[in-house]
């Protein structure tokens, strides 16, 4: 991979009459790499994606995107990017073929549109009008409609939105294969686990700013609890299990039938015990955690108005 970041944003600031939407705003994505970009509402997603993309102007800062400036270089970087929005830009009236035909045109040397349709599942309906596809239907030939000029960056804005789970699963192999194939993604959801799953990094924005960065494991483990989550069969002898492993029984609790939480740092020696009493007891290991938090918890923790100071950067 180049050392040259795909996409660069230092210092962003945008201004819409008294709401600074963008307030200081900074990152950087490597080429190939799937970036996601978290924040509630009004975060300045959609407000950074724009810029990016070369349809806004930033009141200051500086952005490049494979080097070029999106709104002075836009005629040349428009040809090399793709663009998923999550509603509109589709034309009600044409086919799902004609569509993408009709966007192939655009391009010196487009992807082969009937090959595309079939890699987002929409072969059958490729005869469909645009206005007859259901939500998820449009979304994937939306995803088509990026992909159709062979892009070196994608911005996706809510990929999977109103899929079913058999079009998000091809939906999210579809944006593996474009890592594989060292094209830069970066998706907007607000799906923390596809953003789990699909992203080499997240940052998470609030109020204009970066509040964290990262991979999702590093977030998700930077404010780790110091306790144990175990799911097994309901009844466990909590008492029994608190004494095995030197604890307070207080400390070993049934949260939930079968979800049981031990209030200790999730050491090797302590996990080791537990399995070990698990083992000798006969009871099942459904699913066990030490500590981490899912990175829901974490956008919860770090975005909104009571949000703590200091949390982990860029």
């Amino acid at each position: 991979m180049s050392a040259t970041p795909a996409i660069a944003v230092a210092d962003l600031v945008k201004q819409y009459g008294d709401r600074r939407a963008l307030d200081g705003l900074t990152l950087s994505v490597a080429p190939g790499e799937v970036f996601g970009l978290l924040g509630p509402n009004g975060a300045g997603k959609t407000t950074t994606v724009e810029i990016l993309e070369g349809y806004r102007e930033p009141d200051a800062g500086v952005v490049r995107v494979l080097g070029l400036d999106p709104v002075r270089d836009g005629a040349r970087l428009r040809p090399r990017i793709g663009v998923m929005l999550q509603e509109g830009g589709l034309y009600p009236g044409l086919t799902a073929r004609e569509v993408l035909r009709l966007f192939a045109a655009y391009y010196a040397e487009p992807d082969d549109p009937m090959a595309l349709l079939a890699r987002v599942g929409l072969e059958d309906a490729a005869r469909t009008m645009v206005r007859r596809l259901s939500g998820g239907q449009r979304q994937r030939l939306s995803l088509a409609a990026a992909l159709i000029g062979r892009p070196q960056v994608v911005f996706l804005d809510e990929p999977t939105a109103g899929m079913d789970p058999h079009a998000r699963a091809t939906t999210w192999r579809l944006v593996r294969d474009l890592a594989e194939r060292e094209v830069t993604v970066m998706l907007t959801t607000h799906a923390m686990d596809e953003a789990e799953h699909l992203c080499d990094r997240v940052a998470i924005i609030d109020h204009g700013r970066v509040v964290a960065s990262g991979r999702p494991t590093e977030l998700t483990r930077s404010l780790a609890r110091d306790e144990v989550e175990l799911v097994s069969e309901p009844g466990i002898d909590v008492a029994a299990l608190a004494g095995a492993l030197g604890l307070g029984s207080e400390r070993v609790r049934e949260r939930r039938p079968g979800e049981y939480v031990v209030a200790a740092p999730g050491t090797p020696d302590l996990v080791a015990d537990l399995a070990a009493w698990m083992r000798d007891r006969g009871h099942r290991i459904d699913v066990l955690h030490t500590g981490r938090r899912s990175l829901e918890e974490v956008f919860l923790r770090l975005t909104g108005d009571d949000a703590p100071t200091g949390v982990p950067g860029p």
